[in-house]
């Protein structure tokens, strides 16, 4: 049975361009279809490869490899979510929280999918609704955050918090910030949240510059559904999610965020702690105080 691979990356630079290449043959030489969007092919320049369009373009493969930055690779998970295939980020970026491989693991990290050598872990997702005086506007999901945030500088967005169906507060702010673990280390931390480990189920929500006391980071269990409402007085704003689909919210409008229907399933080509990719993407000092590298306790 042919073995087929999704390949996505950021064509616009020329030492991604060159990386997608390399695997690409090395892919191929393996005896594997690979794929890659239509309008990337022209600029892999690479025979053998099959160009695919449209959000089915990873069903049927067997991994989406997303060669570049976060951005790269929030991008391959939207086609590898609907068709339930695992996503290998390889970062060509600057910190690639997500990526599960560096640049100097390229080679390493091919041979182990060709010999199907690694893990699939699933990564909580949100599904995101919103609509306006019951009709609905528009439906999207995230894999990092969605927020609801102000679409006038000048103006303060006043919105309202309800969590399963209850009110929860009130605030004057910048907008609000709801996050899977997995987004824990991006917006959500920026706004003074918290950091939440993978393998913990659970939503987030991050009042961003809210005017109000009570505007501490909350963290909710994973059957909980959070809803926005936005004063109908209030400015125009804008719903985004994972940085990726935005939406304009008229005055009213009532944003509903849950756990996704799917997850996004991750690669793991080795067992790495999270607290290691913490220490590594961070630079967090893990030395002595006196440059003395720290000493494991013992009991």
């Amino acid at each position: 049975m042919s073995r087929a691979a999704l390949l996505v990356t950021h064509t616009g630079r020329r030492d991604s361009t060159q990386h997608a290449r390399t695997v690409a043959e090395d892919l191929i030489g393996a005896g594997f279809t690979v794929r890659v969007m239509a309008d990337e092919a022209d600029e892999l320049d690479l025979p053998g490869v099959v160009p695919v369009r449209g959000p089915d373009a990873a069903a049927g493969a067997e991994m989406v490899f997303a060669l570049g930055g976060d951005g790269t690779l929030l991008r391959a998970a939207e086609l590898a979510r609907p068709a339930q295939v695992p996503l290998l980020g390889i970062n060509l970026g600057k910190v690639g929280f997500l990526a599960e491989a560096e640049i100097g693991d390229l080679d390493q990290a091919v041979r182990q999918v060709v010999a199907r050598e690694y893990t699939v872990e699933e990564r909580l997702t949100l599904d995101v609704t919103a609509e306006l005086d019951g009709v609905p506007l528009f439906a999207s999901w995230a894999l990092n955050e969605a927020s609801v945030e102000k679409g006038a500088r000048e103006r303060m967005l006043e919105l309202r918090v309800d969590v399963d169906g209850r009110p929860l507060s009130r605030y004057g702010c910048d907008g609000v910030v709801c996050a899977t673990p997995t987004g824990s280390t991006a917006y959500a931390f920026s706004a003074g949240g918290p950091v939440v480990w993978p393998g913990v189920e659970a939503l987030l929500l991050v009042p961003i510059s809210a005017h109000a006391l009570f505007s501490r980071a909350l963290v909710a269990a994973p059957s909980c559904s959070i809803t926005v409402t936005i004063d109908p007085h209030a400015p125009i704003a804008v719903l985004c999610c994972d940085g990726r689909r935005v939406f304009d919210l008229p005055p009213a409008s009532v944003v509903t965020v849950r756990r996704g229907e799917w997850p996004v399933l991750v690669a793991q080509l080795r067992p790495l702690a999270f607290t290691d990719r913490l220490v590594a993407k961070f630079g967090l000092p893990v030395v002595g105080w006196r440059g003395v590298p720290a000493q494991p306790t013992t009991t």
